[in-house]
């Protein structure tokens, strides 16, 4: 299991697939499965019976999940590659590889 350069609510874009070009908010990261659940993004049907939460039943559509591999990061509004330093304090950080902008301090 490798380490994610993708977090929850970051900004992505969608690099590949039917959904190329789209972008949106991440809502869930499954890191053992590898892949993301982003925002209004790769909605599948779902046929439900009826239950006590769903009196109704019927067809359902939610966001699937997508590989990883097919989002890219956005940020200030552009695609970007992502990487790791260490600050001076000991903090390991993510920073956009083309300009060298520290994207977060978590």
């Amino acid at each position: 299991m490798r380490m994610f350069r993708i977090r929850k609510n970051d900004m992505v874009k969608v690099i590949s697939g039917n959904n190329k070009g789209k972008t949106g908010r991440v809502l869930v990261v499954y890191p053992k499965r590898e892949r993301v659940i982003v925002e209004g993004i790769n909605f599948i049907k779902r046929h439900t019976r009826p239950s006590q939460n769903n009196p109704q039943g019927g067809i359902v559509e939610k966001e699937a999940p997508i590989h990883v591999s097919n989002v890219q990061l956005l940020h200030n509004n552009k695609p970007t590659k992502v990487g790791y330093k260490d600050l001076k304090d000991g903090k390991k950080v993510r920073y956009s590889k083309e300009t060298g902008e520290v994207i977060d301090t978590n």
